[in-house]
């Protein structure tokens, strides 16, 4: 349960002699609404369904019937489509990167629509912030790229192009060929799921942080002016972390797009 709820239901305030209870790995946990099997199922795994939802049927809704003159839905799931086409798979990967479209579309849309959830009336929950969800998502790219780098290369092309640097001395070729297999094989994933993980965690913390403020500090006093600019620190957050939400999205689909077309270009 969240710090902010926690103020709310106990009416905790400044001058009741209640401590600030600050938001804390609390915010993050949820108690299982169901269990099925022995599998409890959270507030955050409801979401991530509900996002997968959203992201199938909006696609679907969008091209199950397409027609020459777009229609609404249709003209929403061509642009959502051509964004990613143009600004990331064809300027990054280039004429092959028509046919990763589709992967790319649906990572985006999946990890934007997961970190909207944060601002969204009763979801109020990014997903994203508990780290499971950043890792599956990381490891299916880290998959994806060792798949096409071998698919492309064969077995020791592929070697060769995750950790072999052509005209380096002689040497240095071992300590080369360990830091490159650090990089691709091990930290790449890692930091992908990191980098998006960190930020929705970070600004959701922030968020939570300005709205238990607010409520604990709201009382009958001068304090209600520090509450006051407690709120409007907690919208300001708000517009800042829905700009977050996009970039997040967007660059761990433009990193994905990067490892892809590092995966089918030749060995260096």
């Amino acid at each position: 349960m969240s710090a902010h709820t926690l103020l709310a239901e106990s009416g905790c305030h400044l001058f009741t002699g209640c401590g600030f209870p600050a938001p804390g790995l609390n915010s993050f946990d949820f108690k299982p609404f169901l269990t099925i099997g022995g599998i409890e199922f959270t507030k955050s795994m409801l979401l991530a369904v509900i996002c997968m939802v959203i992201v199938v049927g909006l696609f679907w809704l969008a091209f199950r019937k397409p027609k020459l003159v777009p229609g609404k839905m249709q003209l929403i799931g061509e642009i959502g489509y051509n964004f990613i086409a143009r600004s990331i798979a064809r300027d990054v990967i280039g004429k092959e990167g028509s046919k990763y479209v589709p992967f790319l579309t649906s990572i985006f849309f999946f990890v934007w629509i997961m970190n909207i959830m944060s601002v969204i009336p009763f979801a109020q929950f990014p997903s994203t912030s508990r780290f499971a969800y950043p890792v599956v998502l990381a490891f299916c790219v880290w998959v994806t790229y060792l798949y096409l780098t071998f698919k492309k290369n064969g077995f020791k092309g592929g070697v060769k192009n995750l950790v072999y640097i052509e005209g380096l001395p002689v040497f240095i070729r071992p300590l080369v060929i360990l830091l490159e297999f650090i990089q691709n094989v091990i930290t790449r994933p890692f930091t992908l799921a990191v980098r998006l993980w960190a930020n929705m965690f970070a600004g959701h913390m922030l968020i939570v942080m300005f709205s238990a403020a607010s409520w604990y500090l709201l009382t009958p006093s001068i304090m209600s002016a520090v509450a006051a600019g407690s709120f409007i620190l907690a919208i300001v957050m708000t517009a800042f972390e829905v700009l977050i939400q996009f970039l997040q999205a967007y660059i761990f689909t433009l990193l994905t797009s990067i490892y892809i077309q590092g995966a089918i270009q030749e060995g260096h």
